[in-house]
């Protein structure tokens, strides 16, 4: 939901305020800042041109003091010192304590503070004063073991000594390598020989040390740009800085590397583009700061709601990437450049520029060598995505507002009465009490329960919006809680701090507090809110924070948080906070129930903790078309569990937009329906003919396939390939296709999906990526050879390719959500590659307790073997009590239908198989589809009567 106030729902006095923030002004470029306009970005940025301008003349004032350089188990450390002027005149320098630890997951972790120090007493100097940077950020994002590795070792040789560089073999069997200089200062990651990651290639490491506010700034000397590091104004609103300046900035190259990834949210192509001008490109950098920037401009590098500082470059070969863990504010720049203008065929190599407003350089580097082995290094730092119960798969029917109990009831009815299937109905902020979260509008909710009992027996799902902003009233108990707690974002004067957000004036809780976490699971507990239901689920907004009245409709980037952090350190991190308590309190209520949240700020470390969507997107073909890429750039910064508001959230979609919404939409990780509180009603049933028989086609489609997008889940939930795959993920050697980000494989199927994303079009071109065969998912017509293919792409059909060698699970049955489907017949689908093979994997579990984590799961392997036409079903776990346990609960569950594409029908004996499990065997008759011109074979075997449980074969 956007900062948009509707007549009616705010007080009047504050209309005036929001006039700025109506979807009418869409350019919205004037409520955030510019890299002009942030002082940090701004003299980082000229800090950079300085460097360039005096070419190999350039002499950077840091260098690695090798007298304090050591290496012990798995960590090199020492002491970076800048050459500065003291506020006499006289030159002295600042100590910057660095690691650099080499884990054991593989990873390297290079960290920079600054020396915590009683000053000196000069003149303008304070006696006694020391500084603090923020160091928490790895705090909130990394879970995973950060032990340094033993095995690591140094191998710096006499003459490296000699000119003061170290050199260090690590990772599997040592093929990992870091050299680092001491001046110039440069750290050069190499794999196998070859250089894949060089910090500081460019000069452009940079730390604003603390200094105070002198009398006269300009005695800091003319070549220093002083405006705005003490205070600054942007908007007509303060923002002081009394630690003054404290920016950190570090140059990272990828050498031969043309093509970098990540960095989300932006509405903006995957592959990401150069950022300092140029055909195409951009003039500002990309930005990472959490904002409500509703209706958001695409092809765009503002910052949007999220913020994941992770970078994958991939090329024909190889895969890196880095992980920048700081929680504030932050700028990145891309060039591209060849090391040699004049050479032909030579790729160009990406060089990036990291600028944060505050906190501690901390830097992880992962140098693959392949796209999954990036995931699951990065998963093993910052976590992996939780696995969601089975119905956060399901489709989600959401709008501002359901508005009442009948309504919410009657759309439920409706899904039914139209035989569409849905697992969530959601409501927004219209169902409180004034705004008042944890309350129930009583005139239009008088039962809230009830209502969702209703809901229950048919195995749905109520979700609720719950907010960090608590309204400022006498009485709300939950508000009096928090504030005589003093559990709130404070000041810097240390009171309570008061803004305006939906309620009107409201105060914010502060979930870096471990306090503040366990007052939010008690408004959760039983009983206290929304009775003793289980079907309750809950979405998190506005959580960037958005405060209308504040700068850049966020928080005073001085305000105070637990620890005596300011918000400048912790805003990106603060969404995070504010989900994990949310995570925490249905834990506490529901502890043996998974929980599901869905949120719209996030970090790097979020995925484990629920679902996000791209925020408040509009009712256009452009803001449809730029999901794709958004959906991609979020999968691979770990963020698998990823949507967008289908139909979109402002405007009124045509009935055609709607349709092909759909279509996309039953592929996106999290699929939920949802529009503005303006927009008119447009649940599927309402578009009526051919449009709700095609929307209910393709909501019935993600139904179908939901066995494959769970097992696609519990992959990414223990090594990080996400749902949604680009094309280098499969076919990683074709570098054509790196800048593909209109389609993309889904999944453990093997399809590869093409949206349809421009109006009125009937055909589109999907790219192959490799030499595989493909088979049109529809009507199995064959296509190979890499390149273009064109597809014929009615309104009624979805542009889908299954590329061989994949077999994957479907349920076929169509039930009312997907809870109900638990015990249906399964399909397996086998498309079979161009040498006659196929392999897949389904995961089964109960859905939705906490039993997996305890072994409580089914896990099988299928393969179809060209050399004996044999397809055979076998386990993937160790044989226990408790998987045992699961089959016997599930000793229903059978194989109803096998369906193989691609198959020589030469090899057919005769129309039946011979099936084989438990010591026994029989015969099942098969159905053979005619081969048509350009089509493939298509061999049905209906009721081969084997179970999903214990081993067995088909033989054809």
């Amino acid at each position: 939901m956007a900062a948009f106030a509707r007549k009616g729902t705010i007080l009047t006095a504050l209309l005036l305020v929001f006039l700025m923030a109506t979807p009418a002004l869409s350019a919205k470029k004037y409520l955030f800042k510019t890299c002009e306009q942030a002082p940090f970005c701004r003299r980082n940025r000229a800090y950079a041109d300085l460097a360039e301008s005096n070419g190999a003349a350039w002499d950077p004032p840091y260098a690695i003091d090798p007298s304090t350089v050591t290496f012990d188990s798995g960590v090199l450390q020492g002491t970076i010192v800048k050459a500065v002027t003291d506020p006499t005149g006289a030159p002295s320098t600042v100590e910057f304590p660095f690691q650099l630890a080499f884990l054991e997951s593989g990873s390297a972790r290079f960290v920079v503070d600054e020396k915590q120090r009683v000053q000196s007493p000069i003149p303008g100097f304070p006696e006694g004063l020391t500084q603090r940077r923020y160091n928490e950020a790895s705090k909130w994002a990394v879970t995973g073991d950060l032990t340094p590795d033993i095995s690591a070792v140094e191998s710096t040789t006499d003459d490296e000594r000699k000119n003061d560089i170290f050199h260090v073999r690590y990772g599997r069997d040592r093929h990992f390598e870091a050299i680092v200089q001491s001046k110039p200062l440069q750290i050069t990651f190499y794999r196998d020989g070859e250089t894949h990651v060089i910090l500081n290639d460019r000069g452009l490491f940079n730390i604003d040390q603390y200094r105070p506010k002198p009398a006269d700034p300009t005695s800091l000397g003319d070549a220093l740009d002083v405006k705005d590091m003490w205070e600054e104004n942007f908007g007509g609103k303060e923002d002081k800085k009394p630690k003054g300046p404290e920016s950190i900035a570090l140059d990272v190259t990828f050498p031969d590397y043309e093509h970098v990834f990540g960095i989300p949210e932006h509405a903006d192509r995957f592959s990401l583009r150069e950022t300092r001008g140029g055909d195409g490109n951009h003039d500002e950098p990309y930005r990472l700061f959490n904002v409500d920037i509703f209706e958001y401009e695409v092809n765009s590098p503002m910052a949007m709601y999220g913020a994941i500082p992770f970078m994958q470059a991939h090329k024909k070969g190889s895969s890196v990437a880095i992980f920048w863990a700081n929680a504030a504010e932050t700028w990145i720049d891309i060039t591209k450049k060849k090391p040699n203008p004049e050479a032909f065929g030579v790729r160009k190599s990406t060089q990036t520029h990291w600028i944060s407003e505050s906190g501690v350089m901390d830097l992880y580097v992962m140098l693959g060598p392949d796209p999954s082995s990036v995931y699951q290094q990065y998963g093993l730092l910052t976590g992996f995505t939780a696995l969601p119960p089975i119905y956060a798969l399901g489709y989600h029917q959401c709008r501002w507002n359901y508005n009442s109990e009948e309504d919410v009831l009657e759309v439920d009815a409706n899904f039914d009465l139209y035989d569409i299937p849905y697992d969530a109905i959601w409501l927004d902020i219209e169902y409180t009490d004034g705004k008042k979260y944890f309350t129930w509008l009583k005139s239009m909710f008088p039962t809230p329960e009830k209502m969702m009992q209703a809901l229950d027996k048919r195995k749905r799902k109520l979700v609720t919006i719950i907010d960090p902003h608590i309204k400022k009233e006498a009485g709300y108990k939950v508000y009096e809680g928090l504030s005589k707690s003093e559990l709130a974002v404070k000041t810097d004067s240390g009171e309570e701090f008061n803004g305006w957000c939906w309620p009107g004036e409201s105060a914010w809780i502060d979930t870096l507090n471990p306090k503040a976490i366990e007052y939010w699971k008690d408004q959760f507990k039983l009983g206290k809110f929304c009775g003793h239901e289980s079907n309750l689920l809950i979405w998190n907004d506005m959580n960037e924070p958005s405060i209308f009245n504040g700068p850049e409709v966020s928080a005073p980037r001085d305000t105070v948080h637990y620890g005596n952090w300011e918000h400048r350190d912790v805003h990106n991190v603060y969404g995070l906070t504010f989900v994990n308590a949310t995570v925490q309190a249905l834990q506490a209520r529901h502890p043996r129930h998974r929980p599901f949240v869905l949120t719209r700020s996030f970090f790097a470390g979020s995925q484990r903790l629920g679902a996000v969507w791209t925020g408040d997107n509009a009712a256009t073909w452009d803001y449809l078309k730029i999901v794709t890429p958004m959906l991609l750039s979020h999968s691979i910064a770990g963020f698998s569990f990823v949507g967008a508001d289908v139909g979109g959230f402002f405007g009124n979609p045509t009935s055609e937009l709607l349709t092909r919404w759909y279509q996309a939409g039953a592929f996106y990780p999290f699929f939920r329906g949802h529009a503005h509180i303006e927009s008119k009603r447009r649940e599927p049933w309402l578009p009526g003919e051919p449009y709700t028989s095609l929307i209910r086609t393709a909501i019935r489609m993600r139904y179908q396939l939901l066995p494959s997008v769970y097992t696609a889940f519990h992959r990414a939930s223990f090594d990080g390939v996400p749902i949604v795959r680009p094309m280098f993920l499969l076919a990683p050697d074709n570098e054509d296709a790196l800048g593909i980000d209109d389609q993309f494989f889904f999944g453990e199927t093997g399809l590869l999906v093409k949206p349809i994303v421009e109006e009125g079009a009937t055909s589109t071109e999907i790219y192959l990526p490799d030499e595989e065969i493909y088979y049109d998912y529809l009507d199995q017509t064959i296509y190979q050879g890499i390149g273009y293919k064109h597809i014929d792409a009615p309104l009624e059909k979805i542009p889908i390719l299954a590329r061989g060698g994949h077999i994957f699970v479907r349920r076929d049955r169509y039930r009312r959500s997907a809870t109900l489907m638990s015990h249906d017949p399964l399909t397996l689908v086998v498309h079979l590659d161009k040498n006659g093979n196929a392999a897949g994997v389904l995961y089964l579990d109960d859905g939705e307790t906490t039993a997996h984590s305890r072994g409580v799961y089914l896990h099988r392997f299928f393969m179809f073997n060209a050399q004996d036409n044999i397809l055979r079903s076998r386990s993937m776990q160790a044989s226990s009590a408790f998987n045992k346990s699961f089959e016997k609960s599930i000793d229903d569950v059978r194989i109803e239908k096998i369906v193989v594409v691609g198959l020589d029908l030469g090899k057919l004996k005769n129309h039946a198989v011979e099936a084989f499990q438990d010591r026994k065997s029989w015969s099942t008759d098969i159905h053979i589809t005619d081969v048509a011109a350009g089509k493939a074979s298509v061999v049905t075997v209906r009721d081969p009567k084997v179970l999903v449980t214990g081993d067995w074969s088909i033989q054809f």
